[in-house]
């Protein structure tokens, strides 16, 4: 395939197969497109849509160059991620928080389960309150390196991986993907690509038009388990205002099936959940893990609970929500942040 007729191709409305995808971006993660054809080659996938093949494509690219967490799951322990696209109505980080108490929840006898352990994934926000920012504001180093992740992971079963630190290729699309402003095929390819390699995976996605696309790729892309979700609100989480869209990835097969919170937890309003700005978001988030009831509390343990329930720890989304609020309610969420907090500096 010739990349310099790419662009006239995709003017003329063709798709790029899913080879033809991950050759394009592997040249535009070596750095063999300037910047004036990958402004060009996202713009115009976004304008009409892109397509399975060429998220599946670009995902495997992005996979390639990736600098990795080395670690191993145990026997009898889930690794799973939390990250989403992010995009959507602006509430405090909900998944940040979900993934804490997902890590903290302990199994039911007979589960089969040791423990969940949780690669959290994520990134800088547009609007200064992303994980990063956050997890940063509750102490944790994001600087961490692969190794002390990995060790976190071992020892607290908790880690978080800063995306720019471990996609160092993506340097090459950054000028274009600021000027250009909009959200870009990459807003989607992020929650694509763990770093820990995380098989299974609860994702929220801005768009509902998303949420079987993501859920397609993931399954392609060989995933265990996986949720995607768009909820009520415009939120880009397991919404507690409504019901949220979901698609459930198993074994390689996708099928759709609504999320409501109606008889697990009470709805709330999105003011509940905004945060004023990033002092703000730490405060709830810490605040959430330390017992604080309310509307924040209800999101994060029915986000954890989606967690709880992909990766197989619970099959009934209220037993799931009753041991993520029993993790905050014995305080086991509120030590795994400071462990947290204290072995990524070390």
């Amino acid at each position: 395939m010739e990349i310099d007729r790419v662009p006239s191709r995709l003017v003329a409305g063709e798709r790029l197969s899913e080879d033809e995808a991950s050759t394009v971006f592997e040249a535009l993660l070596s750095g063999e497109l300037d910047e004036a054809q990958i402004g060009c080659i996202l713009s115009l996938i976004q304008a009409r849509g892109v397509t399975v093949d060429e998220l599946v494509g670009a995902a495997r690219a992005m996979r390639a160059h990736v600098t990795p967490v080395p670690f191993t799951p145990r026997e009898g322990e889930v690794l799973i991620d939390t990250c989403g696209t992010g995009g959507a109505a602006k509430t405090f980080n909900v998944s940040t928080a979900a993934a804490i108490v997902a890590a903290a929840s302990e199994p039911p006898p007979g589960s089969g389960i040791r423990r969940v352990v949780v690669a959290k994934h994520g990134n800088r926000s547009r609007t200064g309150r992303g994980s990063a920012e956050v997890l940063a504001g509750l102490g944790v180093n994001i600087e961490a390196s692969p190794e002390v992740q990995a060790r976190c992971l071992k020892e607290i079963g908790v880690c978080f991986s800063f995306a720019m630190r471990h996609h160092p290729a993506m340097r090459h699309a950054a000028g274009p993907r600021r000027s250009l402003g909009f959200p870009t095929l990459f807003n989607l390819l992020g929650p694509l690509t763990n770093p820990a390699r995380a098989p299974r995976q609860l994702l929220g996605v801005y768009r509902a038009e998303f949420v079987d696309l993501l859920a397609a790729a993931l399954a392609r892309l060989g995933s265990t388990a996986a949720a995607v979700v768009h909820g009520a609100g415009g939120l880009d989480e397991v919404s507690t205002l409504g019901p949220s869209e979901a698609a459930w990835v198993c074994a390689g097969q996708v099928h759709s099936s609504a999320i409501s919170p109606d008889g697990i937890v009470a709805r709330g309003s999105l003011e509940d959940l905004q945060a004023k700005d990033l002092a703000h978001g730490v405060d709830i988030v810490r605040g959430v893990l330390a017992g604080d009831a309310g509307p924040t509390r209800d999101i994060v343990v029915l986000n954890a609970g989606v967690a709880l329930v992909v990766a197989g720890m619970a099959s009934d989304l209220g037993h799931a929500v009753e041991l993520a609020s029993a993790a905050i309610d014995a305080g086991r969420a509120s030590r795994v942040l400071d462990d947290l907090a204290k072995l990524s500096r070390a």
